[in-house]
Parts: C-alpha cells; sequence; structure tokens
C-alpha cells in the first residue's frame, strides 16, 4: 500500500489504540531515590542508577550489568510496539528506494586533481573518489565497505596534500566519532602504514606535502586534553611536537567553559592561525609566523583578538589575514589585518556589517573574497575584490541553503544547493563572472516529484511578542481544514541555523496530505550573534516559548489541531521536545525526543557536555540552578498529567550526550503514565551508534520507519484494513 493512501480517520487511531491494549506494560523500572540539596533545595533523582556506575570518576556512567538488562528489557518492550503496527512494511518498502537516493560532497580541489565522496543505492557509507580534471574519469580512492563489511566503520573527512598525491583520512566505528588519521599514496591507493588516533581532526598540509599541522586529544578519555601537533612525514607520530594545547586550570580559569584549542595553516605553509573558544559563542584569536617555528623552534603567538565577546576567525593569503568576526557586530564583518603586526588599531573593514543579512563564512579564491550570508534564513554569496570592492553575486537556483568550497589559487569553485523542493546538487561556477549560470555538476536521481511541494515562510508572535519565522511545507493546492497531521520540528541553540534542506523520505509524508513546519528559534544563528544570545542561558526559556507559539500558530490558522500535531528534535532539539512534553503536555499528541539532554542538574557531569556550559549554565552555580531547575524536563515528570505518546531515542556510544538522560527520562514518564496503550512511552537505545553521525544506510532505515510509523500510528494516519493484535508482535 503505498503511503499517499493512508487513511486519515481517527477511527483507525482508536481501532489500534484498542488492540494495543492487549499489549504488556513496559518493563518495571526499579526506584531508588537519591536526594541531595542544592543551593538550599532538595532535589530527589529516584533513576539514578540509569546513570550506570558513578562509584568513581573514571567509571562516570559507564553501563551497568543491570543497567544493560533494563535497556534490553526496553528495547524488546519498544521493538514489540513498533514493529508489529499496521503498514510497517509498506512504510519500509515506501521509504527504502528514498534512502537510497544518492549522496555527493563538493570536491576538494589540488592542481587538476578533484577529490568528492558519493553514496549510491544501497551502500552503506559513501565512497571516496578522486579524478583527474573536473570532467575526469571517477577512481575509486577510498571504499568504507572494503574497511569493514558490516558498514559500522565511517571515512569522517579526508585531506588531500597540496600537489594531491598523498591523501589523509579519518576513520571511526559504529559512531563513536574517536577518529583515527591514515595516511595513503593517491595514485597507488597504498597505505603508507601512519595511524594517528584520539579524535584526529582533518589536517592542514605543508605546500611540499612534507608534514601537516592536526589536532587531536592527548587521551581520548579526555575531551579537556585538545592540542595542536605538528607531524613531519616519516618520524614517530608520539614525538610531534605540541604547538599548542588546552589550557590548564592554573593558567585560565574559563578552562571548564571552552571547546579547546584549535589551528589551521596557510596554503603557503608561512602563517598559523590558533583559536581558542572561551565558550559557546566567543574565541580569542592568535596568528604566529609558521616559518619561524620551524626554523628556531619558538613559536611565538601574537594576539589578534583576546577577551573580546564574540567569535572571531580567518585565514591568511599572499601576507594579508582576512579576518571574519561578530564583535561589536552580531551580523558579522570583514577585515584586512597584517598579520605580522595584527594589533586591533591595524585593522582595515572591507566588508562591513549589514542589516538584513548574517555573515556565515569568508572565503579567499584567487583575487577575490565570497562572503556567505544568511537573508530570513536561506543562503546567499557575495563576491568582492579584496580591498572590498563589490564584484557581484552568486547565481543559485532559488532560496535554500548552500555551502561552497573555494580555493586560493583558482576562481573555480563548487556550490552545494538544496532545499524543501530541490534535491541536493553541486554546481561549478566561476567566481570572476560570479552571474552567470551555474553549470551543473552533480546531482543525485530522486523518484519523487518536487514542482509537487509548496514551502511558504510565515511569522508570527512569540510569548513575548518577538517575531519569529517559520517554513511550512506541504503539497501544493493543500486545504486547511484544521485536521491536518503536522509535524514540527526544531533545535534553538549553539548558534545552529535551520534551513531548508531536502529530504527525499519526507515526501511520503507531504504526499499522503500531511505538512511539515520548521521554525527559527532563538538560540539559532539565522538572525545573528544577538539572535543566538537571546536563546542562551536564562533566556533558554524563549525557545521552548517560540516553539510553543508556533504549534499555537499552526493550529489557529487551521493547518492541525491538538490531536494531530506532533513535535521532534535531536541532541539540543531533544532537549526543547523534552521541554514540550514537561511544559506544554496538551500541546501535542505525541513528541519524538532524540539523543537529548534531559537531566539539566548533572547533564555537565558526563562525556564532553561541560563543554556547553556557556550555552545553558550549571547547576554547580546558584544563580544558574534556579533557571535550569525551572525547566530541567527530567525534573518536571508529574503525575496526574496525561502526557503525549513519547519515542526517547539515544546512542550507547554517543560521547557527545550520555544515553543516561533518556533511559531516566523513560523510566520516570512510564512511571506516571495512566495510557499505556494509547499513549505509550518507548525507549530506543541503538548498541551500535552514537549520536547519529555514521549510522550505515540499514540502520538509518530503521530509524526512520521507527520514527514514521510511531508518527503515522499517533496522529491517525495507519491504514486501518490490516488487524493489530499482540500475536504479531
Amino acid at each position: 500500500m503505498k503511503l499517499a493512501l493512508a487513511v486519515f480517520a481517527l477511527a483507525s487511531l482508536v481501532a489500534v489504540s484498542i488492540a494495543a491494549a492487549e499489549v504488556a506494560a513496559p518493563p518495571a523500572s526499579r526506584v531508588e531515590p537519591v536526594t541531595e540539596t542544592l543551593h538550599g533545595v532538595a532535589v530527589t533523582d529516584p533513576y539514578r542508577w540509569l546513570e550506570g556506575d558513578n562509584s568513581n570518576p573514571e567509571r562516570m556512567g559507564q553501563v551497568t550489568p543491570e543497567v544493560a538488562a533494563w535497556t534490553d528489557a526496553q528495547n524488546a518492550y519498544t521493538r514489540s510496539w513498533l514493529d508489529g503496527l499496521p503498514g510497517r512494511k509498506a512504510l519500509e518498502e515506501r521509504l527504502r528506494p528514498l534512502m537510497e537516493v544518492g549522496t555527493v560532497s563538493k570536491p576538494a580541489v589540488r592542481g587538476d586533481r578533484y577529490f568528492f565522496t558519493r553514496r549510491e543505492g544501497s551502500q552503506n557509507q559513501p565512497v571516496l573518489y578522486w579524478r583527474q580534471g573536473y570532467r575526469g574519469e571517477s577512481r575509486t580512492l577510498l571504499d568504507p565497505a572494503v574497511l569493514d563489511p558490516s558498514g559500522l566503520t565511517t571515512v569522517t573527512w579526508h585531506s588531500p596534500s597540496e600537489d594531491g598525491r598523498l591523501l589523509a583520512y579519518g576513520t571511526y566505528r559504529a559512531g563513536d566519532e574517536n577518529t583515527t588519521l591514515h595516511l595513503m599514496e593517491v595514485d597507488s591507493g597504498k597505505p603508507l602504514g601512519l595511524e594517528i588516533p584520539n579524535k584526529t581532526q582533518a589536517p592542514d598540509w605543508l605546500p611540499d606535502g612534507s608534514g601537516f599541522l592536526y589536532r587531536n586529544l592527548a587521551d581520548p578519555k579526555d575531551p579537556y586534553s585538545g592540542r595542536v601537533l605538528f607531524h613531519a612525514l616519516g618520524t614517530d607520530p608520539q614525538q610531534d611536537p605540541v604547538l599548542f594545547r588546552q589550557f590548564t586550570r592554573a593558567e585560565n580559569e574559563k578552562l571548564a567553559t571552552t571547546w579547546g584549542p584549535s589551528g589551521s595553516l596557510s596554503r603557503d605553509g608561512r602563517w598559523l592561525v590558533l583559536a581558542y573558544w572561551t565558550s559557546t559563542r566567543a574565541n580569542d584569536l592568535w596568528v604566529a609566523d609558521f616559518e619561524a617555528w620551524r626554523r628556531t623552534g619558538v613559536l611565538d603567538r601574537k594576539e589578534v583578538t583576546v577577551g573580546g565577546d564574540g567569535a572571531a576567525s580567518g585565514t591568511v593569503v599572499d601576507g594579508t589575514l582576512y579576518l571574519y568576526t561578530n564583535q561589536g557586530a552580531p551580523n558579522g564583518r570583514v577585515f584586512a589585518v597584517d598579520p605580522k603586526d595584527p594589533r586591533r588599531e591595524t585593522w582595515k573593514e572591507i566588508v562591513p556589517e549589514r542589516a538584513d543579512a548574517v555573515i556565515q563564512d569568508v572565503s579567499v579564491a584567487r583575487g577575490l573574497l565570497v562572503v556567505e550570508y544568511l537573508r530570513n534564513a536561506t543562503s546567499a554569496f557575495e563576491v568582492f575584490r579584496l580591498d572590498g570592492a563589490p564584484a557581484g553575486s552568486v547565481r543559485l537556483p532559488g532560496l535554500g541553503t548552500a555551502s561552497i568550497a573555494v580555493e586560493p589559487d583558482r576562481t573555480e569553485a563548487y556550490v552545494a544547493f538544496e532545499s524543501f523542493n530541490h534535491p541536493d546538487s553541486i554546481f561549478r561556477v566561476d567566481l570572476a563572472r560570479p552571474d552567470a549560470q551555474p553549470e551543473l555538476w552533480e546531482q543525485p536521481q530522486v523518484p519523487v516529484d518536487p514542482g509537487l511541494v509548496e514551502v511558504e515562510q510565515v511569522w508570527y508572535p512569540s510569548k513575548d511578542g518577538t517575531r519569529i519565522s517559520m517554513f511550512v511545507v506541504h503539497r501544493k493546492g493543500l486545504e486547511r481544514d484544521g485536521q491536518r497531521p503536522t509535524l514540527l520540528a526544531g533545535y534553538g541553540g549553539f548558534n545552529v541555523s535551520e534551513t531548508p534542506v531536502f529530504s527525499a523520505t519526507l515526501f511520503p509524508w507531504l504526499e499522503a496530505g500531511a505538512v511539515y513546519a520548521l521554525p527559527n528559534l532563538r538560540g539559532g544563528g539565522e538572525y545573528g550573534d544577538d539572535w543566538h544570545e537571546a536563546g542562551m542561558l536564562e533566556r533558554k526559556q524563549a525557545v521552548f516559548d517560540d516553539f510553543a507559539a508556533a504549534a499555537e500558530w499552526l493550529i489557529a490558522n487551521r493547518w492541525t489541531s491538538r490531536d494531530r500535531l506532533a513535535c521532534t528534535g535531536g541532541s539540543n532539539g531533544g532537549l526543547l521536545t523534552g521541554a514540550m512534553v514537561t511544559q506544554q503536555p496538551g500541546l501535542f499528541r505525541a513528541a519524538i525526543v532524540a539523543v537529548p539532554l534531559l537531566d539539566m542538574l548533572r547533564y555537565q557531569s558526563f562525556l564532553m557536555a561541560r563543554y556547553w556550559v556557556p550555552e545553558y549554565g550549571s547547576a554547580e552555580d546558584a544563580k544558574q540552578f534556579e533557571f535550569l531547575h525551572a525547566y530541567s524536563p527530567y525534573h518536571h515528570v508529574e503525575p496526574g498529567v496525561r502526557y503525549p505518546a513519547v519515542l526517547l531515542t539515544a546512542g550507547e556510544n554517543d560521547t557527545r550526550v550520555h544515553a543516561l538522560h533518556a533511559r531516566k527520562m523513560a523510566a520516570k514518564l512510564q512511571a506516571v503514565n495512566a495510557d499505556p496503550a494509547g499513549r505509550p512511552v518507548l525507549l530506543w537505545v541503538d548498541r551500535e551508534a552514537g549520536h547519529g553521525q555514521g549510522k550505515p544506510l540499514n540502520l538509518r532505515l530503521r530509524d526512520v520507519v521507527d520514527q514514521r510509523i510511531f508518527l503515522m500510528w499517533q496522529l491517525g494516519m495507519l491504514p486501518p484494513a490490516e488487524p493489530v493484535g499482540a500475536a504479531q508482535r
């Protein structure tokens, strides 16, 4: 049965709920209260044991046999529901070819060699290719399926040397993101035996290919052990000199609130730009003469901007540092700076701040600057001469999301573009003629008709009157009858912008007469640094209010109703939907709470979450405890409340957000759930995944089917003709 023929009868929802009553209650969760007094407030945690082994700092949060057994029981309970819902097989058959739609990346160009990735058909992971010439024959360079037939190994980045003869690449397995650097010879495909482990990031090569700059962790178990190093080929990586490292607490009291050090090398190998993030919205920046360090062994860091309130980044090309910053300009501006004398008074502004658009990135081509803007949450590229004189706009296929790959030795560039109704495509452009029609380089074939979809951008008032923009996506000509099944997605944090993207798997949802909505919440980066700051720390509640107001607007404007509305979000977005479950339980029929943060009083104690204290705050601080305790979803689950149906997901190998959040929240919601048959609380902890990155195709298909069938069930979209019974499960 095609999803487009699904019947939107509430009767089918009732039938499923009645039959579902035959399903057993969720697994029991032992209650073992732990009460702490935080800043004079007694806080009780009934499921602390579900965090794992907290017996000492070395074992913090490690899974115990009891937690593993409880998780197995929860996973089995979830499968007993989701695998037996009517229409699941038909849904999987419909979504599989859509999940198999290919992907292709923008090429990295070195000389006349083009390096890019492409995934086709049923391949679990993208394959790395190279071409001699931009229209040359594609040659396979690295196939993850050969490295690991299970499909669990991901090639997460690749970095060719300046002549394209050598290639560094990074791999990790089962989503743990613990990346190891490898080295190979391009022409022969021969591995060169080099391995540098511990979350190593993509390196910057010296022009002659004799070595590279890279970043990794000194200790993979310590997310605060970041450092920047240099590796000379043929030497022992254990002896690589450290150029920049995580500050110790004695050196910098901001240790606990940083993402640590990073570094980049100019393409001519002369200049090193070093950054140190002091919060999720601000960093310090230095520049150093790398050639002088190689001669003398002394790294002389010169301050570009230190202690400022805002972000800064830059690259040195032909002896000039092209510096982007939003310090004193929330929408961003660009300066030309002499790296030999980078004092603030010497900076020359070449691209001023604009009121109608936010700078996202700055790149340098041969004789040109390319500035990527976000205007009303859609992408635009403006080209400038190196003195800041305007030189045109890059022509794009329409309103959507785009990124650009620019090289400093040429005006040839590659643009990736997508929108809700335009598949992700790669275009070749000549920046010397930016207004010319871009040339299509690669575009996957998609088995849907993008022309059937209509996109509207609307504006609505939040609780405090702030105007919020939102994309509403639906089938063309769809009637607003107040009963359309609607999925409201959101994120709202970390300066992340929610912009139009193409998802082939969304089309069956839209073809069936359902609606998808995506608001640009405060906390994101769509409208500059001020917009981000408006959703941080004590202002986080504004993000939740923005999202709730979006739901209310959709209902008031007769797109949907409370019984036909669901919300979805992951990571910080999982915190958002978790807050909707506890703050607005009657506003949504169902919620997907994916890889979430939910215990906001303890989150900072696990994995790399302490990096996010500048974004959220910490319960260790008395003032910050007040606002965290006021919204922390886990601490606001109450008996007697009719909550939405909830699907919580987590990854056992997640190095960002600990699975404890989803586990504890599931236990607490299940304990108070008065309608486990009609509105169950389900938990799925993926034992072969992390935060979501690098999942093979088969696991991603399972996850999409799980979430979609859950939503269809709860929003009354399941086909009523297929019987449902416990025996099926």
